[in-house]
C-alpha cells in the first residue's frame, strides 16, 4: 500500500519540519513583525501559505505516485541474429530477470527496476524515477522559494523587533518546537534568551535554504542536460574513457535545452509548475537521441 510509504522516520521528519517552518513563519515572524491583520502581514502570510501548500501537495505526490516500472510485456526491438540479440540479452536484469529498457535501473531498496531511475530518496520513501521526476522537481521549486522566503522574513523580523520584546515574540518558538518534537536543547536556550533563539533558528534557516538552493541547481543542471543522477555519474566515466582513447564523449540524450526541459515539465508552460500534470509522458521505454535528431 502506498500510504504506508509515510510510516517512515524520514517522511515523518520532513512534514514535522514543514510544520515547524510554517508555523514559526507565519505566527512568530510574519505576526510578530508585521501584525497578521496588517496589510504587509496578510500579504505575506498569503504568499507564505501557498508556496507551503504547493510544497505539501507535490511532496504528497512524490511519496505516493508510482516512479514508473517496466512493463511484463516489454521486450526490446531486435532486428536479425547475432550481435543485437547478444546486446539485447546484456541488458537484461539480473535480479528482475527482465529485459531493461533504456535508462532503467534496479533498485536495490524497492527491488524493482524503475524507469529512468535518477535515486531512491529516503526523504520521500521512494524512487524518483520517470514518472514522478517532475513531481520532485516542482517539490524543490516550491519548497526553495518557500525556504527563501521564510529566511528573508526572518531577518526582517529581527532587524524590525526591539530588545524588550524579543523574548515575548519568540515564546511560540518554543510551543512550535515542543509540539513537533524537533529541537529540544532549542526549548532550554530560548527560554533564557532570546537571542539564543534567533541564533539557532537563524542557523537552521540558512541551513535549510543553502541545501534547498543546492538540490534545486543540481536538478536544473540535470533538466537542462536531460540527465538522471546515475547517468551523471555513468556519463563522467564515460568522458573519462573517451579522453583515454582520444575520443569525444556527449551524452546521447542531450538534444537541446528546451526539448530537454519540455520532456520533463511538458510542452504547456502554464501547466511546468503542477506535479501531477504529465499527460506528455509516453511509456518510457524509449527516448529521443542525438542520432535521432541528425
Amino acid at each position: 500500500m502506498r500510504p504506508k510509504r509515510f510510516l517512515s522516520l524520514p517522511v515523518l521528519a520532513v512534514l514535522l519540519l514543514m510544520m515547524f517552518v510554517y508555523y514559526t513563519t507565519i505566527f512568530v515572524f510574519i505576526d510578530g513583525s508585521f501584525d497578521l491583520q496588517s496589510s504587509n502581514g496578510t500579504f505575506n502570510a498569503a504568499i507564505f501559505t501557498i508556496l507551503a501548500s504547493f510544497s505539501v501537495f507535490s511532496f504528497f505526490v512524490c511519496v505516493l505516485s508510482d516512479p514508473g516500472h517496466v512493463p511484463s510485456s516489454y521486450v526490446p526491438d531486435v532486428e536479425g541474429q547475432g550481435s543485437a540479440k547478444d546486446n539485447a540479452e546484456r541488458k537484461k536484469c539480473d535480479k528482475c530477470y527482465g529485459y531493461k529498457p533504456p535508462r532503467t535501473h534496479h533498485c536495490r531498496v524497492c527491488k524493482k527496476c524503475v524507469l529512468k531511475m535518477d535515486h531512491h530518496c529516503l526523504w520521500i520513501n521512494n524512487c524518483v524515477g520517470y514518472w514522478n521526476y517532475k513531481a520532485f522537481f516542482v517539490f524543490t521549486s516550491y519548497a526553495t522559494l518557500a525556504s527563501i522566503h521564510s529566511m528573508i522574513l526572518f531577518i526582517c523580523s529581527v532587524f524590525l523587533m526591539d530588545i524588550g520584546s524579543s523574548s515575548k515574540m519568540f515564546y511560540p518558538v518554543w510551543i512550535s518546537v515542543a509540539c513537533v518534537a524537533c529541537v529540544t536543547l532549542y526549548v532550554f536556550f530560548s527560554r533564557n534568551c532570546g537571542v539564543c533563539s534567533e541564533v539557532m533558528y537563524g542557523t537552521m534557516a540558512i541551513g535549510l535554504t543553502t541545501t534547498l538552493l543546492t538540490l534545486f541547481g543540481w536538478h536544473v543542471y540535470l533538466t537542462l542536460h536531460n540527465m538522471t543522477t546515475i547517468e551523471y555519474y555513468e556519463g563522467k566515466r564515460a568522458k573519462w574513457l573517451a579522453m583515454k582513447s582520444g575520443q569525444s564523449y556527449r551524452h546521447p540524450f542531450n538534444i537541446s535545452p528546451y526539448k530537454n526541459i519540455t520532456s520533463v515539465l511538458g510542452p504547456n508552460i502554464l501547466k511546468w509548475l503542477c506535479p501531477t500534470a504529465v499527460s506528455h509522458l509516453k511509456e518510457g521505454v524509449s527516448f529521443p537521441t542525438l542520432r535521432d535528431s541528425s
